[in-house]
This record gives structure tokens, sequence and C-alpha cells, in this order.
């Protein structure tokens, strides 16, 4: 959420972030907004100001003997009070009006996220490893998955419908060795790790952004009061939701694994085959909170966390920059790691790292106190990336580690999380 002073004193400097991101900012509905809300500010101190001088004046004229004077002050109080009720009104409207307006536009991109229209003008930043050659006409993981016996697609239809996966047998212990190795991996490097509801109320969704934007996204309970999370970001961000955390103890580094839930509304017929997009996925997810001053080197250090566990998995890979067209809601810079998928012979998006400055922290109130270099409370930075998606994982190395008889040879990495098991073969 952005800061309505920031708002008001950089009107150029917004519009242009908006424009950037493709946004539709109506900077004439802010100022109106805006003036409204400081008018009844102003009108609202002018009055009390007003009847704290007339209740002052009140005993005196008593003590005076003026009684006709005092009653006629007393009338103007009830009046005043009267008028302050109304103003009362007024002032919570153009509050709500205000934060209506302020929590749906989304975060000012940093000075180092490139201008850019869309997801075609994305910049690389690196690569690491190089896509492997195969010698045999290889397959896709949702043909390799099922002739193996490990992944059902069409009982998992049945089960649920469409973008649903049913694992079994070495389908589920890969799945569960993945988990596992990044959970371990993460918390190994310094990460506390955490066991989250996945369900959540409507405030906490709000905090990280998810709501009121992405509603649609959002499974739900029928009386709408808790949300089936869509990343552990928002339980893991929330945490410390209202509190005031010390300087001290920054930066946090917390991690955990959840089912997440997604609708992807607005994505018929994108990657409708396969792991890739599904209404229920697993994802072990990485956040930080981090002091202003040191949140972007923490969002080099939290993008080479991911990159860390593909490199340990041995599968190609390549970071991008997210431009401002392609931003996401909260995020003030993102990298995306991308893993390279033979049957898409490309690289497909496996985890987005980002930094969200103090915009997910004034929406959940997340302050930090360092009386050392400055009086009172300030806002912490929030970080969040994928540690990584599980499903985009599994399908990586199902399809980059088969061989020409049918089977999967297992990352080394994996093996002890296997149970010993260094191929997975047709069950």
């Amino acid at each position: 959420m952005l800061d309505a002073r920031f708002v008001r004193e950089n009107p150029e400097l917004v519009a242009t972030a908006m424009k950037n991101r493709n946004f539709p900012w109506d900077s004439s509905r802010f100022s109106e907004l805006d003036e409204k809300r400081r008018a009844v500010i102003t009108e609202e101190e002018a009055l009390q100001a007003e009847r704290n001088a007339m209740s002052k004046s009140i005993g005196a004229l008593m003590g005076q003997g003026k009684k006709d004077e005092a009653e006629e002050a007393k009338a103007k109080v009830r009046a005043i009070n009267e008028k302050l009720d109304e103003l009362a009104v007024a002032h919570r409207e153009a509050e709500e009006a205000m934060h209506t307006l302020l929590m749906s536009v989304p975060n000012i991109p940093h000075e180092s996220t490139p201008v850019g229209k869309d997801e075609t003008e994305n910049p690389e930043v690196r690569r690491w490893g190089t896509p492997r050659e195969f010698d045999f006409e290889y397959k896709a993981h949702w043909d390799l998955g099922t002739d193996l016996g490990i992944i059902d697609f069409e009982r998992a239809t049945k089960l649920s419908g469409s973008r649903f996966v049913l694992l079994g047998g070495m389908g589920a212990r890969l799945e569960r060795a993945i988990i596992n190795f990044m959970a371990n991996t993460h918390a190994s490097r310094g990460f506390k790790e955490w066991w989250c509801p996945s369900l959540v109320n409507r405030e906490t969704m709000t905090g990280t952004g998810q709501l009121p934007k992405f509603e649609e996204d959002l499974f739900k309970t029928k009386d709408e009061s808790l949300y089936l999370i869509p990343t552990a970001e928002v339980p893991l961000t929330n945490i410390h939701a209202g509190e005031v955390l010390e300087a001290s103890d920054l930066p946090l580094y917390y991690t955990a694994f959840t089912n997440c839930f997604r609708e992807e509304a607005g994505s018929a017929g994108r990657d409708t085959r396969g792991l890739i997009r599904l209404h229920q996925f697993d994802k072990v997810e990485m956040v930080k909170f981090a002091k202003p001053e040191e949140a972007y080197d923490e969002l080099e250090s939290l993008t080479e966390e991911a990159e860390y566990i593909l490199q340990q998995l041995g599968l190609p890979y390549r970071v991008i920059t997210l431009c401002t067209g392609d931003l996401g809601f909260s995020a003030a810079k993102t990298y995306d790691l991308e893993v390279w998928l033979p049957s898409y012979n490309d690289y497909k998006e496996i985890s987005s790292c980002s930094c969200c400055g103090d915009f997910q922290a004034r929406r959940a109130h997340i302050k930090y106190r360092d009386p050392e270099n400055f009086k009172g409370t300030r806002y912490v930075n929030t970080l969040n990336g994928s540690g990584l998606a599980v499903g985009r994982t599994m399908a990586a190395i199902m399809e980059n580690y088969q061989n020409a008889d049918g089977t999967i040879t297992v990352p080394e990495v994996l093996v002890p999380y296997m149970g010993g098991v260094t191929v997975i073969e047709p069950e």
C-alpha cells in the first residue's frame, strides 16, 4: 500500500510509475479524495479548538455569576458537538474512500527495475548450466509419468476435476523427497522453518496484497471468512502483522512448505497439460523481513538461495528481471528463475524472488524500532521468493533426467531422500 503523503508530494513520479506499470491511474480522483479528507480534518480541528475554549469559559462565567452567558456558551458547545458528530462520519467516509483507492494501486517499481511493456521485454541477467541434447526421442513429463505409472491425471480428474494431479508410488515419493530436500536446505542455510495454516482470514490475505486485487483467483469458504492460501508468503509475512520488531533482530529469514491453491482465473488454455499450472500444488517459500537500507542486498541473496537449489539439482536455468509492465502487484523489483524444460524447448518460470519495500508492511502494519538511529518506529521491508515450486521442479527433473529406456535417474542430492533409490522404473 502506498503512503498517501508520498503520493500527494510526488504526483509526477507516481503518474509515471503507474504508466510504466500499465495501470490506469486517476490522479484527479486521488486529489479530490485527499482534499476532501484534509478539509474535513481541518474543520474538525478548528471546531475542537473552539469547543475546548468555549468549555473552559463556561466555568469562569459561572464563577462570575453570568449564568445567561454560561448557558449560551453551553448551547454553542452542544451545537459544535453535533457538528463534530457529522464531521466524524464525513471523516470516516473520506478515510475509507482514500483507503479503498490506495488498496487498489500497485507498488512503485524500484529505480533499478527496467521499464518495459510486458513479459517480452524482461531482460535476461544470467544463465547457469547447459540444456541437455538427447540422442533419443525424449518424452514430455506428462507422458513419461503416465508411462511409468507414477502420475495419474485421469483419476485426478475423476476425483477433483481438471488441473489436479494424482501421484503414486515413486511419483509420491519423489514429490516428498523434493519438498524435504528444499526445506532442509533452506533451514541449514539460516532460514527458520514454519508449519503454517492453509486457511487464513481476509485481513491476512489483504496484508500481502492478494485482496482485494486477486479475489477471483482465490478459493474461499462459503461465507468468505477464510481463504485457501495461494502461497506460503501469505501466512509467513503476516506472522508479524501488527507488531513492532527490533532492529537488532533484523533481518529475519523464514521458510515453509505448504499446499497452495489458485483458481487460475484468466489462464484458460495455458499450460493445460502436466504439472505446470494446477489448482493445487506444493511449494517451498522463503520470506525475509529487512531494514530498508539492506532490502535490495537481501533480494540478491534471496535469489541466490533459489538458484542454489537448482544448482544442487543440476537443472539448467536462467534469471530474468521483470520489467515494469510484468511486475507483480506488490513487488518493487522481481527476479524470475526459469528452468529448462525440453517439452517446451524453452525456459519456464520456477521461482519469483521479489522485494516489496514497505508496501506489504503498510498493509499489515509491520514496523521496527531502532533507537540508536531514529526515534519512534518505521516500516520494515518484506521480501519473498519460491524455493521452489515443487511440481515444476518435479517436471524439470523428470524431463531432464529421463533415459532412453523410459526410466528416470534420480539426482544425486535426492537419493538419500528417496530411500536410496537411484532410478525410477515402471511400476
